[in-house]
C-alpha cells in the first residue's frame, strides 16, 4: 500500500452508538460555540463601538479573530495527531473562553482587537477538535449519519446569532455577548473531560516551529491582502503589492521546509492523494461562494426588500433549513450504501444554478421567489458541505486525520475570505457604477465614502436618491452572484474527477473472537 492511499480495512467495533452519542452533544456545543460568536459579536458591534470608541479599529475586531482562527488550524489538527486529541481540544476549549472573559472586561478597543485575537485561536482548535474526534470515533462508512447535527449547528449559529446577539445586547449589554459563552463553554469542557477517552500520545519528533511559523506568515499576508485590497488599500499600492510578495515568499520557504522536517505541521505527503488534492479545492470554492451567499444575500433583503435585521436572519430558513435537510439524507445514504462522489456532483451543479437564479433578483423580486432560489442553493450546500470533510478524512492515514481536517477546514476558512472580499470589491465598484448612472454626481457622492450605507441613513435620501441605491444593490448583488456561479462551475467539474475509493470501515464483518485483529474501543463513554 502506497503511503498516499488510505488504508481500507474490515469494520472495526467502534464506541457504543448511546456513548457517540453522548460525546457528540459535547463535541457539538463546542462548535456552536465557535460558530456563534462570530454571529452574536457582530449584531452587538454598534453598541461597542459606541461605548469603546475606535471606529477605525472596528473591522480588526473581525479580522484578528478571523486571522487568528485560520492561522491556528493547522497547528492545532497536527498537535492532536502528535499528542492525542483529548487534551489538546480542552486546552483549545479553555483559551477560548479565556479571551471570551477578557473580551469582556475590555475598556478599550485595542483590549478588545487583542483578547478577539486569542479568542481566534482557541476557535481553530475548537473547530479542527470537533471534526478530528468524530473522525477519530467513527469511521467514515457511519460518519454520514452525524453530518446532518453538524449541518443543524450551523443553521442554528446563522439564524440564532443575529436574534440572540440582539436581545443580549439590549437587555444585558454588549458585554454579555461574550459572556454567554462562559456557561456554554463549562458545560461542553464538562462533558468532554467526563465522557471523552481516547487513547493518549506522546510523539517523539519536536513540533515544526519553522513551519508553522511560516505558515502563519503566508496565511496571514494572504488574508490581509484579500481583507484589506479595494477597500483600505487600492489593489495597486505598495501595501497590497508587499503583502502579495511576502505572501508568496513564505508559502515557498513554507514548502521547502516541510520537505525536511522530522514532523511537518503539514505534511505535503498527504496531497499526493489524487482525493485529497481536489476536495481540498472543492473546499475552497464552496467556502469562496458560501461566504460570499452569505454577506450579500442579507444585504439585499434588508436594503431592497426593506427587510430588518433580525429578519433577514429569518429569511434564510429556506437556504438553511434546505441545506441541512439535504446533509442529513445525503449522510444516511452515504451510510447505508458507502457512496459519496455523486453528492459532490449534484451539489455543485446545484450551487451553481442557486447563484445563478440569485443572479437575477432584481428591486421587484418578491420573498417568496428569492427564498425558492436559495433553497436551491442551500440544497447544493447540503449535498457537499460535510462530504468534502468526509473524502478529505477518508483520503488519508489514521496517523493524519488532525491534519487532514484541518487542512479541510483551512481550504474552506481561506476560500471564504478571498470570496467575501473579491465579491465585496465587485460589488462596492458595480454600486458606485450604478449611483453614477442613476443619479448623477449627487449620486457618485453618497456612496464614495462606502457602498453598503446603514438603513437609517438610506431613509433620509430622497426619493430619487434612494430609488437609484436601489437599483445600484440590486445591480451589485447580481454581479456578485453571477461570478459566484461561473466560479462554482470549477467545483462542479473538479468533482467528476473524484475516485470513490471505499470508505474505511465499510465491510460489515465481524471480527473472528481472539484474533489479533480484534481492536480496542477507540472511545468508551461513561
Amino acid at each position: 500500500m502506497t503511503p498516499t492511499e488510505p488504508a481500507v480495512t474490515a469494520a472495526k467495533p467502534g464506541p457504543r452508538p448511546r456513548s457517540v452519542r453522548v460525546v457528540m452533544v459535547g463535541l457539538l456545543i463546542a462548535m456552536l460555540l465557535a460558530m456563534l460568536d462570530n454571529m452574536i459579536v457582530g449584531t452587538a458591534m454598534p453598541t461597542i463601538v459606541g461605548d469603546l470608541g475606535g471606529l477605525n479599529h472596528l473591522s480588526w475586531v473581525v479580522t484578528a479573530y478571523t486571522l487568528a482562527t485560520a492561522t491556528s488550524t493547522p497547528i492545532w489538527g497536527k498537535l492532536g495527531d502528535m499528542y492525542g486529541r483529548k487534551g489538546i481540544f480542552l486546552t483549545s476549549i479553555v483559551l477560548f473562553l479565556c479571551g471570551s472573559a477578557l473580551s469582556g472586561m475590555s475598556r478599550s478597543m485595542d483590549q478588545l482587537i487583542t483578547f478577539r485575537a486569542i479568542q481566534g485561536l482557541g476557535a481553530g482548535g475548537l473547530i479542527v477538535g470537533v471534526m478530528a474526534i468524530i473522525g477519530e470515533l467513527v469511521p467514515p462508512r457511519e460518519r454520514g449519519k452525524y453530518q446532518g447535527m453538524i449541518a443543524g449547528v450551523m443553521a442554528i449559529a446563522m439564524i440564532g446569532g443575529p436574534l440572540v446577539g440582539g436581545s443580549i445586547t439590549d437587555h444585558w449589554g454588549w458585554r454579555w455577548s461574550f459572556y454567554i459563552n462562559l456557561p456554554i463553554g463549562a458545560v461542553a469542557l464538562t462533558m468532554i473531560t467526563i465522557v471523552l477517552h481516547v487513547p493518549r500520545k506522546r510523539a517523539e519528533g519536536r513540533v515544526d516551529y519553522l513551519g508553522a511559523s511560516l505558515l502563519t506568515v503566508a496565511i496571514t499576508s494572504l488574508v490581509l491582502l484579500t481583507t484589506w485590497g479595494g477597500t483600505q488599500y487600492a489593489w495597486g499600492s505598495a501595501t497590497i503589492i508587499g503583502l502579495l510578495v511576502v505572501g508568496l515568499a513564505a508559502l515557498a520557504a513554507f514548502i521547502h521546509a516541510e520537505t525536511r522536517a522530522a514532523e511537518p505541521v503539514l505534511p505535503l505527503r498527504i496531497f499526493r492523494s489524487g482525493n485529497f488534492t481536489l476536495i481540498s479545492l472543492i473546499g475552497f470554492l464552496v467556502g469562496f461562494t458560501m461566504f460570499g451567499a452569505m454577506t450579500f444575500l442579507p444585504l439585499y433583503q434588508q436594503t431592497v426588500q426593506g427587510a430588518s435585521a433580525t429578519n433577514s436572519g429569518l429569511l434564510l430558513l429556506p437556504m438553511l433549513l434546505a441545506m441541512m435537510a439535504v446533509s442529513m439524507v445525503a449522510g444516511r445514504v452515504t451510510t447505508s450504501t458507502g457512496k459519496y462522489k455523486i453528492f459532490p456532483i449534484i451539489g455543485g451543479a446545484l450551487i451553481t444554478v442557486g447563484l445563478f437564479l440569485l443572479s437575477t433578483m432584481g428591486v421587484h423580486t418578491s420573498r417568496l421567489t428569492s427564498g425558492l432560489f436559495m433553497a436551491v442553493l442551500g440544497a447544493g450546500m447540503g449535498f457537499i458541505m460535510q462530504i468534502t470533510m468526509l473524502v478529505a478524512q477518508n483520503s488519508v492515514q489514521l496517523a493524519d486525520i488532525g491534519v487532514g481536517s484541518s487542512s479541510a477546514t483551512l481550504f474552506r476558512t481561506i476560500g471564504g475570505s478571498f470570496g467575501v472580499s473579491l465579491f465585496g470589491a465587485l460589488f462596492s465598484h458595480r454600486v458606485q457604477h450604478g449611483m453614477a448612472g442613476g443619479a448623477g454626481s449627487r449620486g457618485a457622492a453618497v456612496t464614495k465614502a462606502g457602498a453598503q450605507l446603514d438603513p437609517a441613513t438610506i431613509a433620509k435620501f430622497s426619493p430619487d436618491i434612494k430609488n437609484a441605491y436601489f437599483h445600484a444593490v440590486a445591480s451589485g448583488t447580481h454581479i456578485v452572484f453571477l461570478c459566484g456561479a461561473a466560479v462554482s462551475v470549477i467545483g462542479f467539474i473538479a468533482a467528476f474527477f473524484l475516485v470513490e475509493t471505499p470508505l474505511r470501515g465499510s465491510a460489515a464483518k465481524k471480527p473472528a473472537e481472539g484474533s489479533e485483529e480484534q481492536p480496542q474501543l477507540v472511545a468508551d463513554a461513561v
